[in-house]
């Protein structure tokens, strides 16, 4: 079965149905979705997430989503950061755009990370691996990835587990948009903190 196949496979009802089949194992299956959607991009994020939040409740399934999503791409970050001089990523540690995106990163640490974490259509896995062959440190790179991860799935989780509240409670909309910047707000002020706790 091709990549395409797979991913025409998995749509929100066909992966409920997965997570049914799989009770047995508890959040574990859950977990592992969203874990290798980190390496293998292609997959649906959005969907599991959706899945997660519709099967297992939405603070359970956001906190598995959460959980896998994290683990996986600190997982890629770390194997790009310890054989990112290995020939198979020299490509693209000579790619013009990765480097810029790589002295972006270095300079600004926390925000652009976060930033980009916060939405569901940001290709993380790049992230991941443009933070993993950057100079960034793994403080500011854990901190920005768990902050903005929260953001992302908890609102595609808040979608998947109630829809049409988005339409009807419009204060909630408001209050996500207000709980991203209180995010942000204390993400920077810990790392101004660990910057000065390091010099």
């Amino acid at each position: 079965m091709d990549l395409h196949a797979i991913k025409e496979y998995m749509t929100i009802e066909n992966i409920q149905e997965l997570l049914r089949s799989y009770r047995a194992f508890g959040p574990l299956f859950g977990i592992s979705l969203t874990l290798v959607e980190a390496f293998v991009p292609v997959l649906p994020l959005f969907a599991f997430v959706m899945a997660n939040a519709a099967a297992y409740g939405l603070w359970a399934g956001f906190f598995y989503s959460w959980l896998g999503s994290c683990i996986g791409a600190l997982l890629l970050c770390l194997i790009v950061r310890k054989y990112g001089r290995h020939r198979f990523f020299s490509f693209l540690n000579k790619h013009p755009k990765v480097r810029q995106s790589m002295r972006w990163i270095e300079r600004k640490g926390f925000g652009p990370i976060f930033i980009l974490y916060c939405f569901p259509f940001t290709p993380s896995a790049l992230i991941n691996v443009v933070a993993g062959l950057s100079r960034v440190s793994m403080k500011q790179f854990m901190l920005a990835l768990m902050l903005g991860k929260v953001v992302m799935v908890l609102m595609i989780s808040y979608v998947g587990f109630d829809a049409l509240a988005l339409i009807h409670k419009p204060i909630r909309t408001i209050i996500a948009v207000g709980g991203i910047f209180l995010l942000w707000y204390v993400g920077k002020r810990i790392e101004i903190r660990l910057e000065l706790h390091k010099k």
